[in-house]
This record gives structure tokens, C-alpha cells and sequence, in this order.
């Protein structure tokens, strides 16, 4: 193929074409390694607008947190990471405290 018989519209079925996300903020966004679920829970007002203010914080200390659903991920994760701890875990005596 010659220069002038490459094609002027994009080829949306491409493989390798440029992704405009890792253009703009020169990384690339993790893919999902494990398939997700959708999932909803109730949690104070105070709690969001503290969970969003860290997360915009995050965002303008250029930390490489791609959207809200990773954070919350992480912080579940590492909750859950805590209680295996058994009696040393902070969460478990937290609860027992209540």
C-alpha cells in the first residue's frame, strides 16, 4: 500500500489504534483483570462527600487512580484484608467496640 492509497476514514475495528484517554494523560488505563458485578449500597452523605473529596484530591495530586469504582475497590479490599487479621485486625475491634 502507498501513501496515497491509505485509507481517510479510521478503521474503528483496529486493534492497535491509539487510545485518546492514554493520548491525553500519558498512561494506560488498567484493564479488568476479573470480570465485574454492579453493586449498591447505602452510606451516609458525610461518607461520600468525604470518599469524593478524597478521590478528587487523589486525582490533582496526579496519584494513578483511574475512576471511583477503583478506589472503592481498594478500600474494600483492604478492609477485608484487615479482618483476616483476626483479633489484630483494627476493623474487628472497631466492631467489637459498638
Amino acid at each position: 500500500m502507498t501513501p496515497t492509497d491509505k485509507p481517510t476514514t479510521p478503521d474503528f475495528f483496529d486493534e492497535n489504534r491509539l487510545d485518546p484517554v492514554a493520548v491525553a494523560t500519558g498512561r494506560t488505563p488498567p484493564k479488568p483483570a476479573v470480570p465485574k458485578k454492579k453493586a449498591g449500597f447505602y452510606f451516609s452523605k458525610a461518607l461520600l462527600d468525604r470518599f469524593n473529596r478524597r478521590f478528587h484530591q487523589l486525582k490533582l495530586d496526579g496519584l494513578p487512580v483511574e475512576n471511583k469504582s477503583m478506589l472503592a475497590e481498594m478500600a474494600l479490599a483492604f478492609a477485608l484484608d484487615d479482618m483476616d487479621k483476626g483479633s489484630a485486625s483494627a476493623l474487628l475491634a472497631r466492631l467489637n467496640q459498638s
